[in-house]
């Protein structure tokens, strides 16, 4: 299993400046990040960079997709790796999370990061960071929805929670990221328990059956 959503192999230009794209960007910013810096920790030309890539925006565009995709593998196959069943797939993710926020590389999330660089909903950078949780609240979704399965509640409980669910995800990453402890993921773990405790215990409709 994959021990960090950082670690990938440089392989053709194109992806060789994906790679520093990302690296730079998500260690210094993308207003900081030039495109010089990008080309010459690629060690490509700069030529390369105009035969693949329209403008910088597009270019970190297009990084964060690889990102997205990378990280949202690493993520499900962290969670799935330590969870044999809904509750604890969930309770599993701030394990994921834990193991991440205590790494040298981790500089919180990518595109909360690069959301709050970028004011344009509709700029194709914001699109990328919206799909992308988009994408992590859908897992996180399913697997509400097999939890609350089992105490016969409808999917509008289900959806709710996971929006909590994700929103606890996104709190512990900004606050190991503000505060440099990746004990924030304990601490949203402990909350997420709460949650799943009260949605348990809470009181659900009988459900309805056919007349024979």
């Amino acid at each position: 299993m994959a021990t960090s959503p950082e670690s990938t192999s440089p392989g053709t230009a194109r992806e060789r400046l994906l790679e520093a794209a990302e690296s730079l960007i998500y260690a210094g910013g993308i207003h900081a990040t030039g495109v010089d810096a990008i080309v010459r920790q690629s060690g490509t030309a700069r030529k390369s960079f105009y035969t693949h890539f329209e403008s910088k925006d597009a270019l970190v565009a297009a990084a964060l997709e690889r990102r997205d995709e990378r990280w949202m593998n690493w993520f499900i196959e962290g969670t799935l790796h330590r969870g044999a069943n809904p509750r604890t797939r969930l309770l599993a993710m701030f394990a994921v999370l834990h193991e991440w926020f205590a790494s040298e590389d981790f500089h919180g999330c990518a595109f909360l990061n690069a959301s709050g660089e970028i004011a344009a909903a509709d700029d194709p950078i914001r699109v990328v960071a919206r799909e992308h949780k988009e994408r992590l609240l859908a897992f996180v979704r399913a697997q509400c929805d097999e939890y609350m399965a089992a105490f016969g509640a409808d999917g509008q409980s289900a959806a709710t929670l996971a929006r909590q669910w994700l929103i606890l995800i996104d709190g512990a990453i900004g606050v190991a990221l503000v505060s440099g402890e990746p004990d924030a993921a304990l601490d949203a773990c402990a909350a997420a328990e709460q949650l799943l405790e009260a949605e348990s215990a809470r009181p659900r409709a009988p459900s309805r059956r056919a007349h024979t």
